[in-house]
């Protein structure tokens, strides 16, 4: 226990000051106490009192003004609460072939809704943030709790061309090193891992990597994992989709365009600035406005990939082959609650004993000593 007045702790010798005077007060009416012939006579016409009763009123006197010398002192305690601080980088995979419709009407579309699902489903003290990625990767909206503008984004994202698994995975760190002083950016040393010889715990923070492919462009994804390692940050990776040849259809408002002289995402002023306009066609079909379509082709998921950027980094990889599945994955995503000490003031429970004790020994006294 912490105080922030300790000298008001000072005051606590009232309290043997206070019984020391009530026992010589005592002494004081023995000394002129009336003799009586008969003692016997005088205790049978005397109430009987039991030591509470005679006492009892001083005791909790007493103890009242120890519980508001402690108060004085403003007393502060320290209690673990059991919080859930987490904050979740969701990075997810808006290359072209997430129009695949091997599960209906698409990847985007279901792993959209899933994403929405897991949003609302968070308490208030989790933070959400995502990260959108095709050729390259942005932060699209940093950690937030925000629920409203964390669904409008997943409901705007679009597609492009391209997977850049290890852009996204660094620009899922530097999202958390905003939030999170322990974690330092992508292109910065990283803190020291070890204490007295033993490794850190891992960050609270963590980024859900989902995709339905393989790197294409970008940074190496197990360089960039390695990169999340030494900062302690875990990566729990999904690879969302069939092996099935399939189609590749999305409509308008999930179609994007890359700007091919940069490597970015852009827009061409017409369906906005979320990875691009609407605009384009790919694999034999669509254009401005229509859909997107292409040919049946075989999707072949990473997943020796994902599954050592899980093990890098102290995650879990996970494969989801349809809507259920998906939804089943993000339910499982760790919602750690962890113990943090917190400091408390708690002036206002001994203040309340003490008031309690005052009135309590107000009470006794009139009950016993009635006029």
């Amino acid at each position: 226990m912490r105080f922030a007045w300790p000298a008001a702790l000072a005051l606590l010798v009232l309290v043997p000051i206070g019984a020391l005077l009530y026992r010589s007060w005592l002494g004081r009416r023995r000394r002129y106490a009336v003799r009586y012939s008969s003692v016997e006579l005088v205790r049978d016409a005397l109430p009987r009192f039991s030591w509470w009763r005679r006492h009892g009123a001083v005791a909790l006197l007493l103890a009242s003004v120890a519980s508001l010398a402690v108060g004085a002192a403003r007393p502060h305690i320290e209690r673990d609460l059991a919080r859930n601080q987490t904050s979740i980088i969701l990075a997810l995979d808006v290359s072209r072939s997430m129009c695949a419709v091997d599960i209906a009407p698409n990847r985007l579309a279901v792993a959209q809704q899933a994403a929405k699902t897991f949003i609302t489903e968070q308490t208030e003290s989790i933070k959400i943030g995502i990260v959108a990625f095709a050729g390259t990767a942005r932060l699209t909206i940093p950690p937030t709790d925000d629920t409203d503008f964390l669904l409008t984004t997943v409901d705007n994202l679009q597609t492009s061309f391209g997977t850049a698994l290890g852009t996204a995975q660094l620009e899922a760190i530097d999202a958390i090193a905003a939030i999170n002083d322990a974690v330092a950016t992508s292109d910065e040393p990283p803190a020291e891992s070890e204490a007295n010889g033993e490794p850190t715990a891992f960050q609270r923070d963590i980024v859900v990597l989902l995709t339905d492919g393989a790197s294409s462009r970008g940074i190496d994804p197990l360089e960039a994992a390695a990169v999340a390692a030494e900062r302690r940050v875990r990566i729990f990776t999904i690879g969302f989709g069939t092996d099935r040849p399939t189609e590749l259809t999305c409509d308008t408002a999930q179609i994007g365009v890359d700007r091919f002289d940069s490597g970015e995402f852009g827009s061409d002023g017409v369906g906005g600035d979320s990875f691009g306009g609407v605009t384009g066609s790919f694999g034999g079909g669509g254009g401005r406005g229509n859909q997107v379509t292409g040919s049946p082709q075989l999707l072949v998921i990473d997943e020796p990939t994902l599954t050592s950027i899980a093990q890098l980094t102290g995650g879990t990889y996970y494969r989801a082959q349809d809507a259920a599945q998906l939804s089943e994955v993000f339910a499982a995503l760790p919602r750690v609650l962890e113990l943090e000490p917190e400091e408390v003031e708690v002036t206002v429970w001994f203040n309340a004993v003490g008031f309690a004790l005052l009135l309590g020994a107000l009470g006794l006294s009139l009950a016993v000593h009635r006029y």
